[in-house]
């Protein structure tokens, strides 16, 4: 591992720790807030690849559980890892690394509409595979309540899979970071 791609690890999960500035949105329906930091882990993944964007995923939660107030609403401390949202931070981790894999894996055709793609596979149907049952399990509530609750982020999860398809593909074009040697 370069001094580069340790940069680049730090500045996205900088910049998905930035993300959390947004105020969150509550649902009455869950417990489990809409935030802008799913964007993050899509950038993530999709700009840094497999490797590089889940150990950014991976340095914030270990930041987070270190006490750090980075997520969404100023929460921080090992308390985030043992609530509702558990398995959408957990999700996180594997679906930057998905995302990365992805692109990884289409590179050389990846255009705004495999980028979209991939992020909605990766950003939402494995965020949601892996967060949706962590509600039910960490909150208490049946896995039905929590698949209906979570319908309600889609919408804006598909922007956000849109924007950062966007940012992909400009990224590939003016400064490729997947394609190069490491």
């Amino acid at each position: 591992m370069t001094t580069r791609d340790i940069t680049l690890i730090a500045l996205f999960a900088a910049l998905t720790a930035v993300m959390a500035v947004f105020p969150p949105i509550a649902l009455p329906i869950l417990p489990v807030p809409i935030t802008a930091q799913s964007l993050g882990v899509m950038l993530a993944g999709g700009i840094l690849g497999a490797k590089r964007g889940g150990l950014a995923i991976l340095l914030l939660l270990v930041l987070v559980a270190i006490g750090l107030p980075l997520l969404s609403g100023g929460r921080g401390g090992l308390s985030v890892f043992f609530g509702p949202t558990a398995g959408f931070l957990l999700g996180w981790l594997v679906a930057a690394f998905v995302i990365g894999w992805l692109t990884e894996k289409y590179w050389d055709g990846l255009s705004f509409v495999s980028a979209t793609l991939i992020c909605v596979v990766g950003g939402i149907g494995v965020l949601y595979a892996i967060g949706i049952p962590g509600i039910s399990l960490m909150a208490g509530v049946p896995i039905s309540k929590a698949f209906i609750g979570s319908v309600t982020f889609i919408p804006g999860d598909i922007v956000k899979a849109l924007v950062a398809a966007a940012v992909m593909v400009t990224v590939k074009k003016s400064y490729p970071i997947i394609g190069q040697a490491a």
